[in-house]
């Protein structure tokens, strides 16, 4: 990992801290002294209700799951959690889970113009491919054996009009769900067939070519039975691209002909009956690459395919007064496919791809009779039946790689949230596991929640949590220009967080939170180049990071507002040099609203992200503004929307892996999108 010294504080770094400054005055307790309406996320119980509700049961409304396994609310978990709701989706545009995770606080994404990754506090290293967060689906893990990947961009298999909400519980979740969930987890729920109640199509049409289409079919009935189809396709040509790198008549002058192009298609059934629940999804995805990485020749024919599928099966029963059984059996697949060109002359046509196979299951009992105690008990187990990789040259043919493993993860763990005297909650919880490519790693997680009044909590966290080397770390060998060497010797990496949570209905409808925190990662494995000049992994780094995060949601009568401002300070714990790719300053703003008579719907987004460390030299900092008009009463029966995204057209870069012959990749110019749903 390439480190240079911190870089010296820009002008857009003094605008990001002006902006927030703006946006805590604009928030403060004085500011909404006489709101009205709840949070984003409260259940439709209505204005009127809501302002009804003593100060101490709004504090309770937002029900959250994924940080504990256990329903509790948002104030009793132990995180940070923030939950974005399907309302979000739609009144900010959001088209890919990538758009919506970077709204939240201490979140940012890159984009390398092949996949999308997500930063946290600091924390996301060109290269790396998501592994250190763990995706849910519907509670079941999404990452993948070979690359420990969680899909957030156009190859997430599942259209963002069917997610209900997102779950983001930051910080180590090992203590829960074993690996991978070192900077978080997020959890994405579905919506069921009640949600939809009948058919529904939608169409959306936009900049570049962008086109997409979906139909749905749900139905419920009596007994929990509940049944949700639906298919989408997608499709969008891109844009010609330049590339100052490859300025040159034999290599087009550097412009990018038709290779920006994105096209998938997602499959998602549902079924419920009684305590059962199946699910099966399935979604591929082909990506151009214009940017010519890993020695490619320039404006060559290149692009990347991804196929995720799953299927699982989940049982949920309450066996007695306290005790509830929850059951899930799953499987999993992910097929990689990258076809490119390589020179220099003659030309050699090559591909490069993986398999992975997994299935498993999780049993757990949670229960709640035991005097002041919730305790939630289980096992569970993955078979990671094919971790396999492959890289050939198509003419003549000559294999160049040709790997295959297999492995298993099993573990068990514990958690008990205790009430104790004087408003104090105690959760802790523990796990082992037992891993094939790391063998046995323990993560234990404390948190002491203090509820001094009904307006103001206290938490005070500490975790720990592992990600196992992937095969893609340890396997992959190839020879030649930016070729890899095998590594069988990883490790497992580590981290520990400390972090200070304090909550505050600041009014009847507002909620800030601060969080204060600081990490510690060790043994992380890094992609070093050997003497021979190939790249080879190796657990080389250590890293520290400190910050903080101050969050606001509010609700003004029909108006909703969600702003954040991140300060984080990441550095190599050995040589004390900033972080690549680590943005000071985070600073967002959310606001939707309604115009004439609600008629409309504005939902208006703005994102600062402070400069950035690359390879050599720096990404410039930059602010972004997207937005939406929605309306579910222009046309009878649908809704409708336009969206621009980029709205001032800035021109930014992104920080891109090891492989890239630029050190930055410029981002998107401004798009528009039109988009109509219409239920039957």
């Amino acid at each position: 990992m390439a480190l240079l010294p911190p870089a010296r504080p820009s002008i857009s770094h003094r605008l990001v801290v002006y902006s927030v400054a703006g946006l805590a005055t604009l928030c403060s307790p004085a500011a909404f002294a006489d709101s009205g309406a709840g949070a984003s996320d409260t259940p439709a119980a209505g204005v009127a209700g809501l302002a009804a509700m003593p100060l101490e049961a709004l504090m309770q409304v937002t029900i959250v799951s994924t940080a504990s396994r256990f329903d509790q609310s948002v104030t009793d978990a132990p995180a940070a959690v923030v939950v974005l709701t399907a309302d979000d989706i739609r009144e900010f545009g959001w088209r890919t889970l990538a758009d919506a995770l970077a709204s939240l606080p201490g979140l940012y994404v890159t984009n390398d113009r092949s996949y999308e990754y997500l930063g946290s506090r600091g924390f996301q290293r060109p290269g790396d491919y998501n592994s250190r967060f763990l995706l849910l689906i519907d509670g079941m893990r999404t990452n993948d054996g070979v690359y420990g990947q969680a899909p957030i961009g156009t190859d997430f298999p599942l259209d963002m009009d069917l997610v209900k909400r997102i779950e983001y519980v930051p910080g180590p979740g090992s203590a829960i769900y074993g690996a991978n969930a070192l900077f978080g987890v997020i959890n994405v729920i579905t919506k069921t067939g009640s949600d939809l109640a009948g058919a529904e199509a939608a169409v959306a049409a936009g900049s570049f070519g962008e086109k997409k289409a979906r139909a749905s079919y749900a139905w419920h009935g009596a007994h929990g039975a509940d049944i949700l189809l639906s298919a989408t396709s997608y499709g969008r040509s891109g844009q010609d691209l330049y590339y100052p790198a490859f300025d040159t008549p034999d290599q087009n002058h550097g412009v990018a002909n038709r290779l920006d192009y994105d096209r998938s298609q997602d499959f998602l059934a549902k079924a419920a009956y009684g305590d059962f629940r199946l699910g099966f999804m399935h979604g591929n995805r082909t990506k151009g690459i214009p940017d010519a990485p890993y020695g490619a020749v320039f404006n060559a024919p290149f692009s990347v395919t991804d196929t995720h599928s799953y299927l699982d099966l989940s049982y949920q029963h309450l066996l007695s007064d306290g005790v509830t059984l929850a059951s899930q059996v799953y499987w999993g697949r992910y097929d990689y496919r990258m076809p490119s060109v390589y020179g220099p002359q003659p030309y050699v046509a090559n591909v490069d791809g993986s398999h992975a196979l997994w299935y498993g299951a999780d049993v757990h009992a949670t229960i709640s009779s035991i005097g002041k105690h919730r305790i939630v008990i289980g096992t569970d187990f993955t078979r990671d039946a094919r971790l396999d990789q492959y890289n050939y040259n198509v003419a003549p043919y000559s294999q160049m790689l040709d790997d295959h493993h297999s492995g298993n993860r099993a573990g068990v763990y514990l958690e008990d949230e205790l009430t104790l005297p004087a408003n104090f909650t105690l959760n802790a919880g523990l796990r082992y596991d037992e891993q094939t490519a790391s063998g046995g790693n323990l993560s234990p997680r404390i948190g002491l929640v203090y509820k001094l009044t009904p307006r103001d909590t206290f938490k005070l966290l500490y975790g720990q949590a592992y990600r196992a080397p992937n095969a893609y770390e340890m396997y992959y060998a190839v020879s030649g220009v930016d070729g890899q060497l095998k590594n069988t010797s990883l490790k497992a990496e580590h981290i520990a967080t400390t972090e200070l949570v304090y909550e505050r209905a600041v009014t009847r409808e507002g909620r800030a939170t601060l969080s204060l925190f600081h990490y510690d990662a060790r043994g992380l494995i890094s992609a070093t180049q050997d003497p021979s000049g190939l790249f080879i992994f190796r657990n080389v780094s250590r890293a520290t990071a400190r910050g903080v995060e101050l969050a606001y949601e509010q609700r003004m009568a029909s108006v909703r507002l969600r702003g954040s401002y991140s300060y984080q300070i990441a550095h190599d714990s050995d040589t004390g040099v900033a972080l690549q790719n680590s943005p000071r300053h985070l600073g967002k703003l959310n606001v939707a609203a309604p115009l004439f008579a609600d008629a409309l719907i504005t939902g208006l987004e703005v994102q600062c992200t402070s400069s950035r460390l690359a390879a050599v030299g720096e990404a410039a900092g930059f602010c972004l503004a997207n937005l939406t008009l929605s309306s579910r009463r222009l046309i009878r029966g649908a809704d409708v929307s336009f969206s621009v995204y980029n709205l001032t057209d800035k021109r930014y870069a992104d920080p891109v892996g090891p492989g890239f012959t630029q050190e930055t990749v410029t981002q998107q110019s401004r798009t528009f999108l039109f988009k109509a749903i219409y239920g039957f």
